[in-house]
């Protein structure tokens, strides 16, 4: 009896804490150059849609420029590219919580994009999962690069509504 009123106090809580959001359109980044917005329009994707105080980015694909052998340049235009959105959206390289990478040779392109994210992404380091697939949209594209950023502040209030979760749940257990 104790763990089902645990369980709805639990529930109750996240339910009635979490707002209900609906997407508007100043919540959703599109390119501001009109081929991208375009291709953008047509495929079914932003750059980046902010929910609340979370800013969740698209996958930004890195792909080498012709006759070009060295993969660093495209991870530097992608990060750059990325910076851009992230501005756009009132966020920073801080604000990154996560990162999620997309690698068509994961063995032979880790180092070198390492080295590229390290100047952008500083301690305290976001969650990272670098993933080996066989393609990817883009056909040339090496790398896509999926962010995650969260206002400045924002964990506070995560953490003080888990905290008062844990309150009231202590509470109910008695």
């Amino acid at each position: 009896m104790r763990l089902s009123a645990l369980t709805a106090t639990i529930a109750a809580t996240l339910l009635t804490s979490a707002p209900l959001h609906a997407k508007d359109a100043k919540d959703v980044l599109m390119p501001e150059d009109p081929q991208g917005l375009a291709f953008q329009n047509a495929v079914g994707f932003a750059d980046a849609v902010i929910a609340d105080d979370t800013v969740y980015l698209s996958g930004v694909v890195a792909s080498p420029n012709p006759g070009e052998t060295d993969l660093k340049p495209a991870y530097e235009r992608a990060f750059a590219r990325i910076g851009r959105t992230l501005e756009r959206a009132g966020v920073g390289w801080d604000d990154v919580v996560d990162l999620t990478t997309f690698h068509t040779d994961l063995a032979a392109q880790i180092n070198d994009f390492a080295e590229v994210k390290s100047r952008y992404i500083k301690a305290p380091f976001p969650a990272w999962t670098a993933i080996g697939i066989a393609a990817l949209y883009e056909p040339i594209g090496v790398v896509e690069i999926k962010i995650v950023a969260q206002r400045a502040g924002d964990g506070e209030a995560i953490v003080a509504r888990l905290d008062k979760v844990r309150v009231e749940s202590t509470e109910q257990a008695r």
